[in-house]
């Protein structure tokens, strides 16, 4: 059966395939199914111990998966879903690019460039290695690491005030850096010439070629034990339940029209609000996901190339109907999705992109939001929905004056679910990086983290409280550093469920508390700060689920004591009293303040 969508909406996925089943033992299928997400596992770990800079070896900000010989996603490890995306189409490009026939055992590709199908924004550089089984090609081992630089106007190459793709680093379309086991030290010196810091790129390099060869080995290893045919019908099975699970989980959901509008904050160059408009449409088995009446593509660095949308929308549905689905591209064959170009979800050439990440966010968050009709007992209410991403740069008077990028990306607030708290202090939905631990940032950069918190009283009231988010104060040591970033929900809070209140929004500071206090723009790129400035970044918090007046007394003056909530909450908003001592619960006078509010 072959189903035909409009190239303008998936340029790389012009033709849906839905496969036959195969008549192979389920067992078998099973078996080599988990040894694929074993492998994928076995490679980002490959990668985290083999790096060299610190985002990837201790934030964990990277991504590892296979691929079978068309392109299509096999098994994904657990790390960040946005990075789906990168891999999305790169292996279908490098087809294209490079004929079957032409490719050989040993090579080696690398690309970053979101509008010629190999990343979402330039510091993701993925590399793809074939993978070849008795002299023919079966599958592909692929990763990606965010490198911390990537060249461009200014380090880090993700400030979200960026004007053009021109400005935020070199751009690699999909090229062959490896061929028949050789390193093409050309290319490489290309790439890492066009860095602040070439040696970090170039060990980090190794590293991700090191973690294809693990992927390589290990699906060696499978089809020996099983046969290069059972392999091959084993990943077209794969592909099929992922497919017919997701169909599953869809046929449940009532059919009808679910529509949810948020909003941007700004786009770091104007100060219009940009609204992300998400429409779901379910009939039958069928999904199809709307994204008309999504603001226009804008001048800054928050636009979403197509293959960063579609993971976006891939983790959303998965993580809302049926996280059981498996990590690999069958499940995708049952979704539409309709994203105008020309839009803040379908940019064109050359949009900037480095700051796709709080858009992405956004969307997770919309999506949400309209399901929340159709599935309130899945949803959890709005999410901090933010990358709150921060770069310092500069020269290391602590390491030979050696130049360093120091990027972060900070958690927030999760959005309370249906049945409990929000979780505080967390990345949530499409990044999923570690926080750099303070000793490891001390140590490396000549920077002082004096305070990392929660936020008190940052997470939206509700039946289930909203998350809290964070405050991180950073003191530079260093003579100057240049300060770049990229943040949202500093302006629109985040929103509550079903009578639960507004989280508490973000937001950057510099020198609080002194004459020379400056509030900061979220989204900016080359401000100098010098020795002793205090910069503190604050996170958005989650916000609430259901009405505060229905919330347990007890859990609420546990909340107070613990410093979640703050003093004027307890009556104004939860309508809880306590006894002079503030330690108690009067239940008597509760009870009767919430029975006069209910009428």
């Amino acid at each position: 059966m072959m189903r035909k969508t409009s190239s303008s909406q998936i340029p790389f996925q012009v033709v849906e395939v839905h496969l036959q089943k195969n008549n192979i033992d389920p067992i078998t299928v099973e078996v080599i199914g988990n040894a694929l997400f074993s492998t994928a596992e076995a490679m980002g770990a490959t990668l985290v111990k083999s790096a060299f800079s610190p985002n990837i070896k201790e934030r964990h900000d990277c991504s590892s998966a296979l691929f079978d010989k068309r392109g299509e996603t096999i098994a994904q490890a657990e790390h960040i879903p946005l990075h789906l995306g990168s891999l999305l189409g790169v292996v279908k490009k490098i087809l294209q690019l490079y004929p079957p026939e032409e490719i050989r055992e040993g090579d080696v590709f690398v690309a970053n460039d979101p509008y010629a199908g190999g990343g979402t924004h330039l510091p993701d550089i993925t590399v793809i290695s074939p993978f070849f089984y008795k002299g023919k090609l079966a599958a592909f081992a692929g990763n990606i690491a965010h490198h911390s630089d990537i060249g461009g106007r200014v380090a880090g190459g993700i400030a979200g005030d960026s004007r053009s793709i021109f400005e935020e680093g070199i751009r690699i379309p999909p090229l062959r850096i490896v061929e028949k086991g050789q390193l093409r030290e050309d290319v490489l010196k290309m790439i890492v010439l066009n860095c602040h810091m070439p040696e970090q790129r170039q060990i980090d390099f190794q590293g991700q070629f090191a973690t294809n060869k693990v992927g390589l080995c290990r699906l060696t290893e499978i089809c020996e034990r099983y046969g290069l045919q059972t392999f091959l019908s084993s990943l077209d099975e794969l592909l099929y339940y992922g497919e017919r699970k997701l169909r599953a989980g869809v046929k449940k959901i009532p059919d009808g029209e679910y529509s949810f509008t948020d909003y941007l904050d700004d786009d770091g160059v104007s100060r219009e609000r940009i609204p992300i408009t998400v429409t779901i449409r379910v009939r039958g088995d069928d999904l199809e996901i709307d994204f008309s009446g999504s603001g226009s593509q804008v001048e800054g660095a928050i636009n979403v190339v197509e293959s960063a949308l579609f993971a976006t929308v891939f983790y959303a549905v998965k993580a809302t109907i049926d996280p059981t689905i498996p990590p690999n591209g069958g499940f995708h064959r049952a979704i539409k999705i309709i994203a105008p170009p020309g839009t803040i979800v379908n940019p064109r050439e050359p949009a900037a992109v480095g700051a796709r990440t709080d858009t992405c966010q956004r969307i997770c968050g919309a999506i949400l939001g309209a399901f929340a009709k159709a599935l309130p007992e899945k949803i959890t209410a709005g999410s901090n929905d933010a990358s709150t991403a921060v770069v310092f740069s500069g020269k290391n008077h602590l390491q030979e004056n050696r130049r360093y990028v120091y990027v972060e990306a900070l958690g927030g607030g999760m959005g309370a679910r249906p049945h409990k708290d929000g979780l505080s202090g967390v990345q949530v939905h499409i990044t999923n990086t570690s926080n750099l631990p303070v000793e490891f940032l001390e140590t490396e950069y000549p920077l002082l983290v004096e305070c990392y918190e929660l936020i008190d009283g940052s997470g939206g009231a509700g039946r289930f409280r909203g998350g809290m988010g964070i405050r991180r104060s950073i003191r530079v040591l260093g003579e100057e550093v240049e300060f770049s970033s990229h943040g949202d929900r500093q302006k629109i809070p985040p929103w509550g469920l079903f009578g639960g209140k507004e989280g508490r929004c973000g937001r950057f500071s510099l020198n609080p508390g002194t004459p020379d206090m400056k509030i900061l723009p979220s989204k900016s790129s080359g401000l100098k700060f010098v020795k002793n400035d205090l910069f503190v970044a604050e996170t958005p918090g989650g916000g609430g689920y259901g009405d505060p007046t229905e919330r347990d007394p007890q859990l609420v003056l546990r909340d107070y004591l613990e410093g979640r909530i703050l003093e004027d909450e307890v009556e104004a908003t939860y309508k809880v009293i306590l006894d002079p001592s503030k330690k108690k619960v009067d239940a008597e006078a509760t009870a009767l303040k919430r029975k006069r509010l209910n009428g």
